[in-house]
């Protein structure tokens, strides 16, 4: 089942085009880290002895296969974020999460598309940049939670570079949407015949047993809190 919905207007003496309105939504944000606390591990040299960050969730629209919604648009397989919702509607990007592609385009006399929208009876539908919508099927369209990398994005690490005597070295690396921050980065040693741990920056590490290949330890601490 398909149609058209027209927007009117809303207030008195207002004239000309109008934008969706489109509702706030926040995706979800989490602290991540690995290994867990706790656990015993083995790392070689250039690998991550621990890690921690904010990870960002997002709801997001997938469609599988391109189509002809109304004869109107060509929509266009792909992921596309959610950027808004109301009382019974939710609004996705028409930018394609990964490619920055367009999700979909009109045909010959058709308005320009501004976002993508699902209603309350779950059809999809293309709402134009003055609020008409397209309506229809939502044709191979499934939702999913993705990680997504944003200016939100942030990681901390620890990385083994290999052992010099009783000597290990250890490099702390900051991202930032998944681009390091070289200004964060810094190179320490430890001297393992003074102690068996090791910290930096709050994390916090035991020493079961290290050469210059490799390194197994405990987790004592992260970098900081943990949802």
């Amino acid at each position: 089942m398909k149609e058209m919905l027209a927007a009117g207007l809303v207030g008195l003496g207002l004239v000309g085009c109008t934008t969706p309105q489109i509702g706030n939504y926040i995706p979800k944000t989490a602290n991540i880290s690995k290994p867990p606390i706790g656990s015993i591990n083995t790392a070689y040299v250039g690998d991550s002895l621990v890690s921690q960050g904010r990870a960002v969730e997002q709801d997001v629209l997938v469609i599988d296969s391109n189509y002809d919604l109304n004869m109107q648009y060509k929509v266009f397989a792909g992921k596309y974020a959610q950027v808004g919702q109301d009382k019974d509607n939710k609004y996705y990007s028409l930018r394609e999460l990964k490619k920055n592609t367009e999700g979909a385009r009109a045909k010959l006399l058709s308005d320009p598309p501004s976002v993508f929208m699902i209603n309350k009876k779950g059809w999809l539908c293309v709402v134009t940049i003055y609020n008409t919508k397209s309506c229809g099927d939502a044709i191979g369209v499934s939702f999913k939670a993705e990680g997504s990398v944003n200016e939100d994005s942030f990681q901390q690490t620890l990385i083994y570079s290999g052992k010099v005597g009783n000597k290990i070295n250890i490099g702390y690396r900051e991202f930032s949407s998944n681009i390091a921050r070289p200004v964060f980065n810094n190179n320490v040693e430890y001297d393992l015949s003074q102690s068996k741990e090791i910290g930096y920056k709050g994390a916090l590490l035991e020493i079961i047993e290290a050469t210059n290949q490799d390194i197994k330890y405990k987790v004592i601490r992260n970098f900081n809190k943990v949802d």
